[in-house]
């Protein structure tokens, strides 16, 4: 378990807050209890497992999965009773362990092979136990549904209450009888029946009360009615009465055996209610965690604090409810840095860093996820040392320096690799020379002992000391000087002004007073303030700068993503049209080679049958040598559309035509009505008009236009 000093520390941290808002969620009151007395561990495998099982349970929350354990009362005092020899369990307090055993069944069931594979943080919670079905048989053996001892849990219990049944319909019969004759009489009162200790009686009015035979068991509070047991029923009162007796010892004696029979179940029981409260602690981790945006670091077991995105986890619930904003924390201390120094004007946030590093660390080593993001690496501390604000000691008459020197001694002798300290305002209280002084030796110590830490201060020369000293960097809260407005954002590597002036000039102070506190201070102190004031504005244009250049970089990191599956989308139809046309062409090979097989089939029956054999030459000589010149006239075709193109013109003498049919040109020498003479080469043809198509020369036609 961790050490802890003062002992105020977890109040000081705010951790029973912590504690105070996850018992809220709890519904059991072993989960409540649990909470009351959470204990922060040192042992890896104990954090490791509760932030697991918080981690798997707030998966369930998420998804909007069904978990059954929602048993919440409290019985141990009952199941205790159960293991007490010749103890007797009453039917109500048998319906609670009936409801609790069946509410384990359904978590059993629910972990099914993919579910304990799914969620082993979880199912560790079942590991030692398991479900005794032999429990709920032995009580519904016994009980019904309301927890009433049943008619044949026993053959004397069965004859009692059939006895019974029949003595009460008898008395029930003359009990009316005698209520109608009395009414008749007009002896009754307006209530007419009722029952005194168990026996039924009739309400008659004072005056007759001597004309009714029986036993007076009573009058009203007026005096104006008697209760009177008639004398007709006496007998049968008595015997409803005494079998009334003899059904509840004989329900006893039952009820007594069930507890002697489950007595041996009583420990399972109570490992019962424990896994069932154990679930409900682990369930409100859960909710606490979404409730806070958190999640499950890498935990290391060494000493290390690398927190992404950290938040204050109550401030962070605070301003949740409150509608604001939060700014996270981004801090890393290792081996090589061990202590930061944290700078800035009052009000700024320090203090709160340094809360929200502590409380974290608190939580994660308690076994609850913490509000950073998950990339976050967390290591183990086994001390932890806090020292804020006035710590005044009346009982030791200590001042408030005297004070913080006796904290500071024990952390400088009790200190070492495995402690965490955190003190606010280091020096102050003394005078600042001499403050800062010890301040420096006190952080040269816990630097030399390799503990971790986080200081906040004011003091110039422990920013120059951490700004040269191994182990020890910089850190401040930004400040918008401009605006006058803490930003609450922590930079580390570089100090921090204090904003003395800057505040003093907002505020309206005289600028005779701003300038003769100048003059008192140190011309180099006062010039250093300056140069870090200067620096972290600097500091401040910079990362705005960073912030626009990161989101240029995005945004053309976009643009090229949508370019390249612009060009992909572009690429892909390409490639689907040119399949396309390849499939067309293979498409009509093969039906051209269909034909062609279907046409030399025919020509060999053809071959077979017939006398004539030259007339099946022919066919085949026109079928294999027609379609080479149809692949010769293509190939003309291609090359006589390269030189010439086709016009939209009359034809007449001296145009230069081309045949539609072998794809020749020449030039028309005369018309002769619907035929034309056409000089091709060396000969003239005579060709029907409709057969030729008027072109002009490529280069020519290019030239004219």
């Amino acid at each position: 378990m961790m050490r802890l000093y003062p002992e105020s520390a977890l109040t000081q941290l705010e951790f029973d807050k912590v504690k105070e808002t996850l018992s809220g969620f709890c519904h059991t009151d072993y989960s409540k209890n649990k909470t009351s007395q959470l204990r922060i561990h040192t042992r890896k495998e104990f954090i490791d497992r509760e932030l697991r099982q918080a981690f798997e349970y707030k998966l369930i929350i998420q998804q909007q999965q069904y978990f059954p354990a929602d048993f919440t009362a409290n019985i141990s005092k009952d199941i205790k009773l159960l293991s007490i020899p010749g103890a007797l369990l009453t039917g109500e307090q048998w319906m609670m362990i009936k409801r609790l055993t069946e509410s384990m069944g359904t978590v059993f069931r629910w972990f099914d092979n993919e579910r304990r594979m799914a969620y082993p943080g979880l199912t560790m919670v079942l590991q030692d136990s398991y479900y005794e079905k032999n429990i709920v048989t032995a009580i519904n053996e016994v009980l019904d549904e309301s927890g009433v001892v049943l008619d044949n849990a026993s053959p004397e219990l069965q004859k009692i209450r059939l006895n019974l049944y029949k003595k009460r319909n008898e008395l029930r019969r003359v009990f009316e009888k005698m209520v109608q004759k009395m009414a008749k009489a007009g002896y009754t009162a307006d209530i007419e029946e009722s029952f005194s200790n168990g026996r039924r009686v009739v309400a008659v009015f004072s005056e007759y009360k001597r004309q009714v035979k029986g036993i007076l068991h009573g009058e009203s509070d007026s005096r104006k009615t008697a209760f009177i047991e008639p004398e007709e029923t006496i007998e049968l009162n008595n015997d409803v009465f005494a079998l009334e007796n003899e059904e509840t010892k004989e329900v006893q004696k039952i009820l007594r055996a069930l507890t002697a029979h489950l007595s041996v179940y009583a420990p399972l029981l109570q490992q019962y209610l424990q896994i069932i409260g154990e679930f409900d602690f682990v369930r409100a981790k859960a909710k606490l965690a979404i409730e806070m945006n958190a999640h499950m670091p890498t935990v290391l077991d060494k000493a290390v604090v690398q927190l992404i995105e950290a938040y204050h986890p109550l401030l962070f619930l605070y301003n949740k409810t409150a509608g604001k904003k939060t700014i996270p924390v981004n801090i890393h201390l290792d081996d090589k840095n061990r202590i930061l120094v944290i700078s800035g004007p009052n009000a700024g946030g320090k203090t709160v860093t340094m809360k929200t590093i502590g409380l974290n660390q608190l939580m994660v080593q308690s076994g609850l996820l913490v509000p950073v993001h998950p990339d976050s690496v967390m290591g183990i501390f086994k001390q932890l040392y806090i020292h804020i604000g006035d710590t005044q000691s009346l009982q030791f008459e200590l001042s408030t320096y005297s004070s913080h020197l006796m904290h500071m001694k024990h952390f400088m002798e009790n200190a070492n690799g495995k402690t965490l300290f955190f003190i606010d305002e280091l020096g102050s209280g003394s005078d600042p020379n001499l403050g800062g002084a010890f301040a420096e030796v006190i952080m040269e110590e816990l630097g030399r002992k390799h503990s971790f830490g986080v200081v906040t201060t004011h003091y110039l020369n422990l920013k120059v000391m951490a700004n040269h000293t191994q182990g020890i960097l910089n850190g401040a809260m930004q400040f918008d000087e401009v605006n006058l407005q803490p930003m609450y954002k922590l930079i580390i590597g570089k100090p921090g002004s204090s904003y003395t002036f800057a505040i003093a000039e907002r505020i309206g102070l005289p600028k005779h007073l701003i300038n003769r506190a100048r003059k008192l201070v140190e011309e180099d102190h006062f010039k250093l303030d300056r140069l870090l004031n200067r620096t972290e504005q600097d500091l401040q244009q910079l990362e705005k700068e960073k912030k626009e250049l990161h989101r240029l970089l995005r945004e053309n990191e976009k643009l090229k993503k949508e370019m390249e599956q612009v060009m992909n989308k572009e690429k892909h139809l390409q490639q689907v049209e040119l399949l396309k046309n390849q499939n067309k062409i293979t498409e009509e090979r093969l039906q051209y080679l269909k034909d062609m097989e279907r046409k030399l089939k025919q020509i060999v029956l053809d071959w077979k049958k017939t006398e004539n054999k030259n007339e099946v030459v022919k066919n085949l000589q026109n079928l294999l040598f027609k379609q080479k010149e149809t692949i010769v006239v293509n190939k003309l075709a291609k090359k006589v559309d390269k030189k010439y193109r086709e016009l939209n013109t009359e034809i007449e003498p001296g145009t230069l035509v081309k045949l539609r049919k072998n794809y020749q040109v020449g030039e028309v020498k005369e018309i002769r009505g619907k035929r034309a003479i056409v000089q091709i080469g060396a000969l003239p043809i005579n060709v029907d008009l409709s057969d030729l198509i008027a072109v002009a020369k490529i280069e020519e036609a290019s030239e004219n236009s």
